[in-house]
């Protein structure tokens, strides 16, 4: 994982610096926003859908997952998102069925934007909110779920991303989150129990941006 941060933080950076070398002046001379694939437009505020992927408890885990945001003077966004996850499901030999984990999270995005107006640049998003998590079994390989425990916690989410300007109207972010819950535990009787540890750690994403910008 070392590895993929150090990636992302030397392609942010030979990125942006190859249209700083030679647009970057002509860009911010003009207080445009420029664009991949179309115009410029000024800002205003998003909507976003998410996917991702990560560990929890240890197994493969997806994650979905938005956000609604106003962006002051290209530079800041702020407002509101959340996630939500799910594991594999697996088998659990103290309960003799198959169990997973799933939950979800949410609340502020506090976003700096650096190099807003060049069409490829950096974002920093960070989430401060709670969340909750629940122990689930299933009954021999049946729809039927049963809850054996639940609990909820305080989260926060830094994240980094590397942010495209498609058009006028949607950006593309290939991100790296990282989640700092609070202690909890989960389990059924019997049951190994699942702490806080089990969704500490990091995620990768990719999320679409769809707004005035």
């Amino acid at each position: 994982m070392k590895k993929i941060v150090l990636a992302i933080i030397l392609l942010s950076a030979s990125l942006s610096g190859s249209f700083a070398q030679e647009g970057e002046f002509q860009y911010y001379k003009g207080k445009e926003i420029k664009t991949l694939l179309g115009k410029n437009r000024p800002g205003g505020g998003y909507g976003s859908f998410t996917m991702g992927y990560s560990e929890i408890d240890g197994r493969n885990a997806v994650l979905v997952g938005g956000r609604l945001s106003w962006i002051a003077s290209h530079y800041v966004g702020i407002g509101f998102g959340g996630t939500g996850f799910i594991n594999e499901l697996h088998f659990e030999p103290s309960l003799g069925r198959d169990v997973f984990l799933t939950g979800g999270y949410g609340g502020l995005y506090i976003e700096p934007i650096l190099f807003p107006r060049l069409p490829v640049h950096l974002a920093f998003p960070v989430l401060i909110g709670a969340g909750g998590i629940s122990y689930i079994s299933n009954e021999d390989g049946s729809n039927r779920n049963f809850v054996e425990d639940s609990e909820a916690f305080l989260l926060a989410e830094p994240a980094a991303e590397i942010e495209l300007n498609l058009t006028r109207n949607f950006r593309l972010a290939f991100g790296l989150t990282y989640r700092f819950p609070t202690p909890f535990n989960v389990s059924s009787e019997g049951s190994p129990v699942v702490k806080a540890e089990s969704i500490k750690g990091f995620s990768g994403t990719v999320t679409l941006k769809i707004g005035k910008f």
